[in-house]
């Protein structure tokens, strides 16, 4: 049976999966995450002159909740530890790097009363934002993005309190529950307050962003892939 899923939501379902062993192929791969759910596809990524497999793919679930579960449990396929990510969309990454909305910076590099919030369902709205997160504290500011051409939701926002104690209240745990939905939170510095930051120790938006997957499993293969 063919699925079709929305471009959108198959964004939404869409992991990075790294540290795959040379022995695991494409079905093998749709074979284990199918146990978690639909899948509607799965990838693994070669190299353009030798064909060889490059130890990372991605796997795309019919339903992004799933995905969400997924990248909570460890994963052993073919005797070799994987690690599944969200995978963001090129153009989300571009947008956060162009419009420099905020940025994500290790805990402890400094304090701030914003957070992003990454994974939203398409169907929340400002709304279900503000008053799932009203209980860590009062909120100022509430941002759902959109995109500027089609105006259908992101997948992502921004929640901005008056106090930096209601964020750390939230980043107690990293996944929260919404609208049925798990989405990860992340502390969100503006470029400006963040003094002496290199884009080295940065991560714009979401940290699992397609544009790192290259240079972050060249180095995952010399240190574990024989």
């Amino acid at each position: 049976m063919m699925v079709i899923v929305d471009k959108m939501e198959s964004d939404l379902g869409k992991l990075f999966i790294g540290g795959i062993s040379w022995d695991t192929n494409e079905e093998r791969l749709k074979e284990y995450f199918g146990k978690y759910g639909e899948v509607v596809e799965a990838m693994i990524m070669r190299d353009r002159v030798t064909g060889r497999a490059r130890g990372f793919g991605f796997v795309v679930f019919a339903d992004p909740a799933v995905a969400g579960r997924v990248i909570l449990d460890k994963h052993m396929i073919d005797g070799r530890t994987v690690e599944a990510k969200k995978a963001v969309p090129r153009d989300d990454q571009l947008l956060l790097n162009r419009n420099m909305v905020g940025i994500t910076v290790p805990t402890g590099l400094g304090r701030t009363k914003k957070i992003f919030v990454g994974g939203l369902a398409s169907t929340v709205t400002e709304v279900d934002f503000k008053n799932y997160f009203d209980q860590f504290g009062k909120i100022i500011d509430v941002v759902v993005m959109y995109d500027h051409n089609t105006q259908r939701p992101r997948g992502f926002g921004f929640i901005t309190y008056d106090s930096e104690e209601s964020v750390d209240k939230v980043l107690h745990k990293t996944f929260h529950e919404l609208n049925g939905k798990l989405v990860e939170v992340k502390r969100a510095v503006p470029k400006e307050l963040s003094p002496g930051a290199t884009n080295r120790n940065l991560t714009i938006g979401y940290n699992y962003g397609l544009n790192r997957a290259s240079s972050f499993l060249n180095s995952y293969a010399r240190k574990h892939i024989i």
